[in-house]
């Protein structure tokens, strides 16, 4: 039988509590304490352990942490369907200090499969529901009107991930 045991972590960001989760080899959630969507990916049996992936996430999350730009990434192990993980892989190429909006995701992702249009509120959910938070940036994904929307960790977080990252946020607003 396959062991499906999971493993947990903790790291104290500057802005809040991480919890780490793997499947041993790869990294497969990272979450705000208390995030809407917490815990997503672990099964009802998990423990906590030391493991190499944790220590190479808290090594990113040091260097990202310390305002550089970490130059490699932990093992990630993501699942979902394959729309979610099509999004995902998109959130994963945003650059570092930039930001995109969910509707330009969603004229990506209908041009790839060859689609006049894709709902933005597709999309929004599929980024809501990401569950390695900051390795895969989706706190850079923003409404087409500038609107600081939809980031599970909550706004005042993705407004300092963004600080952090000197994104340009003076045409960023709540709504």
């Amino acid at each position: 039988m396959k062991n499906t045991t999971q493993y947990i972590s903790t790291y104290s960001s500057p802005i809040g509590e991480l919890t780490l989760a793997s499947n041993g080899p790869c990294l497969t959630g990272v979450w705000f304490d208390g995030q809407k969507y917490f815990g997503s990916t672990l099964t009802n049996e998990y423990e906590q352990k030391s493991l190499p992936v944790f220590e190479q996430t808290k090594a990113w999350l040091n260097c990202y942490f310390s305002g550089k730009v970490p130059d490699f990434t932990p093992d990630l192990h993501l699942t979902g369907t394959p729309f979610r993980l099509e999004i995902w892989e998109i959130l994963k190429g945003i650059p570092y200090g930039k930001t995109v909006t969910y509707k330009e995701i969603a004229e990506t992702i209908a041009l790839s499969k060859g689609l006049r249009s894709m709902s933005a509120q597709a999309v929004g959910n599929a980024v809501g529901h990401n569950p390695i938070s900051i390795l895969i940036p989706c706190h850079r994904v923003i409404g087409c009107n500038g609107s600081l929307t939809g980031y599970a960790g909550g706004i005042d977080r993705k407004i300092s991930l963004l600080t952090l990252e000197q994104a340009d946020t003076s045409t960023l607003f709540f709504k």
